[in-house]
């Protein structure tokens, strides 16, 4: 009995440890840094080029039936919005109000495989 009980608790806290390991690797930190961009829609941007304040409505529909909503940096480049922890949900709810608006991004930004994420710790219209 004893050994069975000693046998659950190893096997307990050699999954926690695992766990934390994993988790520390894919929460890899990043930079954090403040980006301007415009939130747009994923599909309408890349597929068609489509963006600005005459595409505002569209983008929040698009939103709405998942469509993710990414950054569109004044630096070019495309930020992928994630969310902190594992499994990342979806960023939209947190975004939709600044669809198709330029804003200032506070947060971790990690660059893999040619694509930018950016957990956003802050965001705030910008002019």
């Amino acid at each position: 009995m004893k050994s069975k009980a000693w046998t659950l608790a190893f096997a307990a806290v050699a999954a926690a440890a695992i766990a934390k390991s994993a988790e520390a690797q894919m929460m890899e930190p990043g930079e954090e840094k403040t980006i301007t961009a415009q939130v747009v829609d994923q599909a309408c941007y890349l597929k068609a080029g489509m963006m600005g304040a005459d595409h505002k409505m569209c983008s929040e529909v698009c939103a709405k039936a998942g469509v993710p909503l990414v950054f569109l940096g004044d630096d070019g480049h495309i930020y992928l919005p994630v969310g902190r922890g594992m499994p990342s949900g979806g960023q939209n709810e947190q975004l939709i109000g600044h669809a198709e608006q330029k804003v200032k991004v506070t947060g971790n930004v990690v660059e893999r495989s040619g694509a930018r994420t950016i957990t956003v710790d802050k965001i705030e219209g910008a002019k």
